[in-house]
């Protein structure tokens, strides 16, 4: 009989407490890893844009977003490169590392960048047609016959030069196309081995105010400017204003209709989110402080356009770009650094599900835990059930012997249950159940013993 007792189970109120407690974790530490999985990783601190040569607009509005950036604890690092057709090579070469780039209107679309999404339009880049001669040119159809420099073969500035040359009938075969560079580019036209040129630059730079002050060189002013801007989505008509460049010297002497690309920042489509928002930010910060300087004086085309400009002809605008332009940054980050904000998100998305679950739960375990406590203690009822229904009136005196036993057993093993103490009263009503069987069977072996009446029972 002590072996029997030594092997019948053992329970205890702590021990289902546990249980009851450790399949509620279970399932929340389960929720938790099935929803962890679609919380993005925590952004980098790093990103690398390409640019082009430094003193470039470029490369000086890429210095600007560093500085910008910088505040958010987000380093960028600035590739020096050739230009757009560089950067829009580093932005699909995977190994690379650029995951930003600025790409000049008109020399890529995302039919053949499906990889590559925009983050807005942030600057003019005027298409300046320079000419020698006193005859007034203002058509590209009439440089047929001359010599055209078109810039170094495969940049920005060839593409859109063959492109919209193409669109007059001017090829190769009706004038001498010229593929060549800075600063060689200036020198041809001056010393007059050239008898026209195309450049894609900002009005600011060194060469245009060159080519503006050379005597023996004119600028093109665009009679067809807005068919150009109608035919091609990526083109916008600019008016350069007699007098702008130089009051005193009054340059240029007259209007200039002239033709603009938009230069955008593109972005890897695998950029982390919260990278894309915050850059986003960062242009329309940096952006929309750049139409007036120091000096309280606006950039010459800074009037013509408010940059950044979320429309883009070429390339879809990234989701988090748009979220920016509609509403403005997260609202976390209006009060909150950029990194404490950011991990408040993630965070939130784990414990929205977590406290989702945890209110039925709470109400779920005492349950459960109620039901196991219970279950303990029914159990011992089918044991004392099994020991009745195995005694009939005609038992030997040897099978009533062991059904006592067996009657002790249980007793013995009920009272090593420990329960709290909203459970006790169904433990005494198992003993009394429990002596009253022990009675009956009294009553089989020839004592007569008194009848126990169990209440409500």
């Amino acid at each position: 009989m002590e072996k029997e007792k030594e092997s019948a189970p053992r329970f205890g109120h702590w021990r289902e407490f546990w249980l009851t407690a450790g399949s509620v974790i279970a399932l929340v530490a389960a929720v938790f890893l099935v929803t962890s999985r679609f919380v993005t990783p925590a952004p980098p601190h790093k990103m690398v844009i390409a640019a082009a040569n430094k003193g470039s607009p470029y490369y000086r509005w890429a210095e600007e977003y560093q500085k910008t950036l910088g505040q958010s604890g987000i380093t960028l690092e600035i590739r020096e490169t050739t230009g757009s057709v560089e950067n829009l090579q580093l932005l699909n070469d995977d190994k690379s590392g650029v995951q930003l780039g600025f790409v000049q209107g008109g020399i890529a679309s995302s039919r053949d960048n499906p990889q590559l999404l925009s983050l807005g339009r942030v600057i003019y880049e005027p298409l300046w047609v320079f000419y020698r001669g006193d005859a007034k040119i203002d058509r590209l159809a009439e440089l047929k016959g001359k010599r055209v420099l078109v810039g170094p073969s495969g940049s920005g500035t060839y593409q859109l030069a063959i492109r919209l040359l193409a669109a007059n009938g001017v090829s190769g075969d009706s004038a001498k196309l010229i593929a060549m560079g800075l600063p060689d580019y200036v020198e041809a036209l001056e010393s007059d081995k050239a008898d026209a040129g195309f450049l894609v630059l900002g009005p600011e730079a060194r060469t245009v105010e060159r080519l503006l002050n050379s005597p023996k060189i004119r600028l093109l002013s665009m009679s067809q400017a807005e068919a150009y801007a109608q035919r091609f989505p990526f083109l916008s008509r600019l008016e350069l204003k007699e007098g702008v460049v130089d009051f005193g010297r009054d340059i240029p002497s007259s209007d200039i209709t002239l033709v603009a690309t938009t230069a955008g920042v593109l972005m890897r489509d695998d950029l982390h989110s919260a990278l894309a928002n915050l850059m986003t930010q960062t242009l329309v910060e940096v952006h929309s402080k750049a139409v007036i300087d120091a000096n309280g004086e606006a950039a010459i085309f800074g009037r013509s356009a408010a940059f950044p400009v979320a429309a883009d002809p070429e390339f879809p605008l990234a989701d988090e770009a748009g979220r920016v332009y509609r509403a403005g940054p997260p609202f976390l980050q209006r009060y909150l650094p950029f990194w404490l904000a950011t991990l408040f998100d993630r965070t939130v998305v784990l414990l929205v599900p977590i406290l989702g679950l945890a209110f039925p739960l709470m109400r779920l375990a005492p349950m459960l835990y109620s039901w196991r406590v219970r279950r303990g203690l029914v159990r011992w009822y089918g044991e004392l059930k099994k020991v009745e229904d195995g005694v009939r009136s005609d038992a030997s005196p040897e099978q009533v012997a062991q059904a006592s036993a067996d009657i002790d057993r249980i007793e013995a093993s009920v009272n090593e249950i420990t329960l709290p103490l909203g459970f006790t009263n169904q433990l005494y009503d198992l003993l009394q159940h429990i002596e009253v069987v022990r009675r009956r069977l009294g009553t089989l072996s020839g004592q007569k013993l008194p009848r126990v009446e169990i209440a409500g029972g």
